[in-house]
């Protein structure tokens, strides 16, 4: 096979999900600017979208899985629902991949945002049903802006991967 070159594991997957991890951490630091707090945005999304458009993988879902325990340990929140919806947005992303594959920048952002804006809103309803009152949707629609935002990392992860491995073109 002509072109076929193995991915290697750390670098496509642990590695992006560890500096993931890392920059919540970072992000998360009480720093103000101008009385406003950082948003913190999910950056595990950008790998649940990328993941699945570069390739299937066994580990993905379950990095992602770890990934979206630590966010709920990390903020606080109800066990396994970043984690669950990591997994669907990496699903879902995988269900359209053939769509994906190929298309322009702004095709590709436009599908990580609607899957970004299904994952937030998941957690906006759950959140809401568990606590039996509203969440601040204005801070749930900036966080959702923001992990949109991100979406040039997930590119950046795509454009360098998505070639290495031409058995799943």
């Amino acid at each position: 096979m002509s072109g076929y070159q193995p991915l290697q594991p750390w670098s496509w997957l642990l590695a992006p999900m560890l500096v993931s991890l890392f920059a919540t951490i970072i992000i998360a630091t009480p720093v103000r600017f101008l009385g406003l707090a950082l948003p913190e945005p999910v950056f595990p999304m950008t790998l649940a979208f990328a993941w699945a458009v570069i390739r299937p993988s066994i580990l993905g879902p379950f990095l992602l899985l770890v990934s979206g325990v630590f966010l709920d340990l990390f903020w606080h929140g109800e066990l396994g629902l970043w984690a669950f919806c990591l997994v669907t947005v990496y699903g879902l992303s995988l269900l359209v991949r053939n769509l994906m594959v190929g298309q322009s920048v702004r095709v590709l952002w436009t599908w990580y945002g609607g899957f970004t804006l299904l994952a937030f809103t998941i957690v906006f309803l759950f959140t809401a049903s568990e606590a039996k009152a509203m969440p601040n949707l204005m801070n749930t629609a900036w966080q959702a802006l923001v992990t949109i935002l991100l979406f040039p990392f997930a590119r950046r992860l795509i454009d360098t991967f998505e070639d290495a491995d031409v058995r799943f073109r």
